[in-house]
């Protein structure tokens, strides 16, 4: 694995163009992060990604047909993995998290065809557990490709996530906002905001990474050091390491539960 940690950008200790709005609003987009040059190994990365995710939906019964969604695919695309090497904008999500430690909660890419539907339409929170002001998740979406009004930008309904109770279907249509921006865009956006995929009317689809992050403690969506295994998190920069969950992993056994302090599975600085 490349380590790619020394080029990752540094942003303020504390910028209220990025803070502020995430943290009232609910949501910021910062323009233009990923480099040009990386798209295009991340937009066929999604689409290879997508087709063997939809091949297994189908083969396991989950659904009749492919929905233009796949799930937990870190550790088989090297664009996807340098991709999270680069931890962009994780100084953000180390400050939304009060300075705690965090984990990769799901990586999921997406491609929304023209004219087609998948759940990511229905208006959603990808967090059920309303905390009010504690933190316990975030959302990161990257634009692949750009998004505009015409391809279905995402319709995010501003404050919501201060709310434990639901927007009604009407308002949240009239209210919502539209996430649009130049392709290498990531927009960062608290778990428990209302949002929905919007309708793609143009005739090219529109693809884009969906990852979350949660505090140590919050299980995963994929029990991803065992889905990837010991090997790959030994071969795993320290960064990465963390990242993807293997400082917090969960005992199986006595002989897992009862080892030294440096040896535990699940570390001390976790929360």
């Amino acid at each position: 694995m490349v380590n790619t940690l020394a080029k990752m950008p540094v942003y303020p200790a504390a910028d209220a163009t990025i803070d502020r709005p995430l943290r009232e609003r609910g949501w910021v987009l910062v323009p233009d992060i990923v480099p040009q040059a990386d798209l295009p190994g991340l937009r066929a990365a999604i689409h290879d990604s997508i087709a063997d995710c939809g091949r297994r939906q189908v083969e396991s019964g989950a659904t009749t047909a492919p929905d233009g969604t796949a799930h937990h695919t870190v550790g088989q695309y090297p664009a996807f993995d340098a991709f999270l090497e680069r931890r962009y904008l994780c100084d953000v999500a180390t400050r939304y998290f009060g300075d705690a430690a965090f984990i990769l909660h799901a990586f999921n890419p997406v491609c929304v065809q023209p004219a087609g539907k998948s759940y990511l339409h229905q208006i959603h929170r990808d967090v059920r557990t309303h905390g009010g002001d504690f933190r316990f998740m975030l959302n990161v979406l990257v634009m692949v490709d750009p998004f505009t009004l015409e391809n279905g930008a995402t319709h995010v309904l501003s404050g919501s996530h201060h709310s434990a109770t639901p927007p009604v279907d009407a308002a949240f249509w009239a209210d919502a906002e539209r996430l649009t921006g130049p392709a290498g865009s990531i927009v960062l956006f608290d778990s428990n905001l209302w949002h929905a995929a919007g309708h793609n009317g143009s005739d090219a689809p529109r693809a884009a990474l969906t990852l979350s992050y949660s505090r140590g403690f919050v299980k995963q969506q994929m029990d991803y050091p065992r889905f990837l295994g010991p090997k790959y998190g030994q071969a795993a920069s320290p960064a990465m390491r963390q990242l993807l969950g293997y400082d917090a992993m969960v005992p199986t056994s006595y002989g897992e539960f009862y080892r030294p302090r440096e040896t535990r599975l699940y570390k001390g600085n976790q929360g």
